[in-house]
């Protein structure tokens, strides 16, 4: 049978299917659900993760429409593994961040099993993608964090002297002195370090490797770019904070602080779909058939 062929017994087998992976991690979707609607500004994107995957699926459809469906019992084992892994990170040593990897090679196996290896061959990347709908560990965050914060206050303090602005760095706080010599003090807060950048850019450029990028080098690419494109435009960031604080010390702070962040956003996004055209103009794809002579 090929995936083409919809039909009405399939539609509640699949359906019955979907709702018991409901039922079985209805509690780590929950979870996940109130974490990124109370911190929306880090983890909202979780919420548009499923859809790029499924558009993903939708764009190799008639790849999957030629592909024959057929059970593939190896996808048993990575299925229980999953269960088994996600009962575990419940019931045993909580974590979170485990239970929602558990509950995606759950996903995986699941579909290996009843779909077979030709269909997972276009489906498994837009499944992988999955994962950055799940909220990093707290511990890890904590950890990176920390660097990026570092990294942020380092990389404002040698761009604002390099502009002629003179500033002292004391850990991740920054002093920028006006031109009396007053001494205006600018905290790299956890907010600041630029983490909630390096996921949205790790997710995009994940999705934009999968949905543009035919050779898998530039896949490579665009995912490695991420996170020192996320991590230059903090920089630049934290020093713009510096730099307008000089005319009002209450723009490094409350929605000014919000509104120069969202802003930066705009060339950030620019400088990276510049990366996704550089990489695009490297190689000329053949055109179908063949070059004429």
């Amino acid at each position: 049978m090929v995936l083409s062929r919809v039909t009405a017994p399939m539609v509640v087998k699949w359906g019955l299917l979907g709702a018991a992976l409901g039922g079985l991690f209805h509690n780590w979707l929950y979870v996940q659900h109130f974490q990124s609607s109370q911190h929306f500004a880090d983890w909202g994107h979780a919420y548009f993760v499923p859809l790029v995957s499924l558009y993903i699926l939708w764009q190799r459809r008639d790849a999957l429409a030629r592909e024959r469906v057929r059970t593939c019992w190896a996808g048993v084992a990575p299925m229980l593994a999953g269960i088994a892994g996600y009962i575990f990170f419940v019931a045993g040593y909580y974590n979170h961040m485990a239970q929602g990897w558990c509950a995606i090679l759950t996903l995986y196996g699941l579909l290996l099993l009843m779909l077979g290896p030709g269909v997972m061959r276009h489906a498994a990347l837009p499944v992988a993608y999955l994962v950055f709908g799940v909220t990093i560990s707290e511990q890890v965050m904590l950890q990176v964090t920390a660097r990026l914060q570092m990294i942020a206050s380092q990389g404002a303090y040698a761009l604002l002297n390099m502009v002629g602005i003179t500033t002292d760095i004391a850990g991740v706080t920054l002093t920028v002195f006006d031109s009396q010599g007053n001494a205006l003090p600018l905290n790299v807060a956890e907010a600041c370090s630029g983490m909630r950048q390096v996921i949205s850019f790790l997710a995009l450029g994940a999705a934009v490797a999968l949905v543009a990028c035919r050779h898998w080098w530039q896949r490579v690419i665009l995912v490695a770019m991420a996170p020192p494109v996320a991590i230059l435009i903090n920089i630049v960031r934290v020093a713009v904070l510096g730099v307008v604080s000089l005319w009002n010390p209450g723009f490094s702070a409350g929605e000014a602080h919000t509104f120069i962040g969202t802003a930066l956003l705009i060339p950030a996004f620019a400088l990276y779909m510049l990366i996704v055209w550089v990489l695009g103009r490297i190689v000329r794809e053949e055109p179908e058939g063949g070059a004429s002579s």
